[in-house]
């Protein structure tokens, strides 16, 4: 039988802003069903790791798969879910929580058809989730950011994604919806999606970790046992330049 291709694979990955080197020597494969969370300090290229593994920042050298295929012939992104750290500037748009959570639905529907039970269900659960079905018709402009972020955390559970792409996901959210959220991630691990974190710490989170990666001064220098992290990110790294937005299929932000 031929193995299952890992969701995520990158080989030799580099990337640079500006002609500053980020990320050097990365070679991190993500199995099917695993739940990894990628620790580093700010400034350290956590960020940028994932955002390079899904396209949003082209890599200088090496490449990515994800299940398998080449970033640049990927066109599997309804198997994706991914949330952003929390938007800066998009509280003005004029939709309401349940529209930017069902766009979380768009991929895995027919052009034009309308929304089945199914959806619906997965909807109401993603809202439930987050603990925000009693703020389901609010313009997402009403909202503070913590809720803004939980908003963006609905969508991606919405689409039930086989690889969970998650930037810092609960910076800023309050410790109630951060145990929710937790919850929620462990229903979604338990379906046996594929999981990624990116974390400064794992708070409610740490249960639920199979393994860690620790990035240092754009470098990995731990992959394996959660346990063996203590200290390893907890200091200061050179501060890298924040990358640019990049339009991918994946959306950043509130575009439905």
């Amino acid at each position: 039988m031929t193995p299952t291709p890992p969701p995520v694979r990158i080989s030799d990955g580099a990337v640079a802003l500006g002609g500053r080197p980020v990320l050097r020597g990365i070679d991190l494969t993500v199995g099917d069903g695993e739940v990894v969370a990628v620790l580093g300090s700010n400034g350290s290229g956590k960020s940028t790791l994932v955002r390079a593994a899904l396209g949003l920042t082209p890599l200088a050298r090496g490449e990515v798969r994800l299940f398998g295929t080449l970033l640049a012939r990927f066109s599997g992104w309804r198997r994706i879910g991914y949330v952003p750290q929390r938007p800066a500037a998009s509280s003005g748009v004029p939709a309401t929580v349940r529209e930017v959570v069902t766009a979380g639905r768009l991929a895995r529907r027919r052009l034009l058809r309308p929304l089945s039970r199914r959806d619906h269900d997965a909807i109401e659960a993603a809202l439930a989730a987050v603990d925000l079905s009693g703020r389901q018709h609010d313009s997402v402009s009403t909202l503070s950011g913590g809720q803004q972020q939980r908003v963006l955390i609905a969508r991606a559970l919405a689409g039930e994604p086989d690889l969970f792409v998650l930037d810092e996901p609960t910076a800023g959210v309050d410790l109630a919806s951060q145990l929710a959220f937790a919850e929620a991630l462990t229903e979604v691990a338990t379906a046996g999606a594929t999981i990624i974190l990116v974390a400064h710490e794992l708070g409610p989170m740490e249960p639920l970790i199979d393994r860690a990666v620790v990035v240092s001064d754009g470098r990995i220098v731990h992959d394996g046992a959660p346990q063996a992290t203590a200290g390893l990110h907890a200091f200061h790294d050179h501060a890298h330049p924040e990358p640019p937005v990049d339009h991918s299929p994946l959306g950043d932000g509130w575009s439905l």
